[in-house]
């Protein structure tokens, strides 16, 4: 049997349009622009939504993810996302990060692909901790439902690192980056950033 730890505390971390799962599942869904959450939790999950942009969007699921070290896979699917091109956005990130002084995505060809309220600890546990497995544009459930599955039977158990949680807070300068460790001691860094207008 493989290792599981436990999620953040309230996992998700982060309020968004998803539905939740087994929390403890190794598979989590972004369904991009369409409404495929429940087929996705059904077949095994431990949450699935839409993520509709190439910034905010992608920092909340971010957030979430990397609360729940047991989340080891990121099935993208469903249609792309019309301007903001946000699956191809996810894949860029997870391949190539963002670029240090603008923090753009390296790659991505949305229309504005900036992570500016993730920090690089964040991006980076994201990038290591996840593998993408890719079916945008496609809403073939019995094909989302087989993948999903496939990635159950490779559980390859939580990730090593503890768990990482970062708090978004709306209309805020700060990003507060909270470390749990073993010990439970919680490590606080604060990193600011320009105000983003939602």
């Amino acid at each position: 049997m493989v290792e599981k730890k436990k999620t953040a505390e309230g996992w998700p971390v982060v309020n968004g349009d998803y539905v939740v799962g087994n929390p403890k599942s190794c598979v989590a869904g972004a369904t991009l622009a369409s409404h495929l959450e429940d087929v996705i939790v059904d077949a095994g999950a431990a949450i699935a939504g839409p993520v509709k942009t190439e910034n905010l969007g992608i920092e909340k699921m971010i957030a979430n993810l990397i609360s729940n070290p047991n989340i080891r896979f990121l099935l993208l699917c469903g249609s792309e996302v019309q301007g903001h091109i946000t699956g191809q956005s996810i894949e860029a990130l997870h391949a190539n990060g963002v670029a240090p002084d603008k923090r753009r995505i390296v790659g991505a060809t949305g229309a504005i692909p900036y992570i500016e309220n993730v920090p690089d600890e964040a991006i980076d546990r994201f990038r290591q901790q996840l593998e993408i497995v890719s079916l945008i544009d496609s809403e073939d459930m019995d094909l989302i439902r087989a993948r999903v599955k496939e990635c159950v039977e490779k559980d390859p158990g939580a990730a090593e690192e503890e768990t990482v949680i970062i708090q978004l807070e709306e209309n805020c300068e700060e990003v507060k980056v909270v470390k749990s460790t073993s010990e439970t001691d919680l490590i606080y860094s604060r990193r600011r950033y320009r105000k983003m207008n939602t």
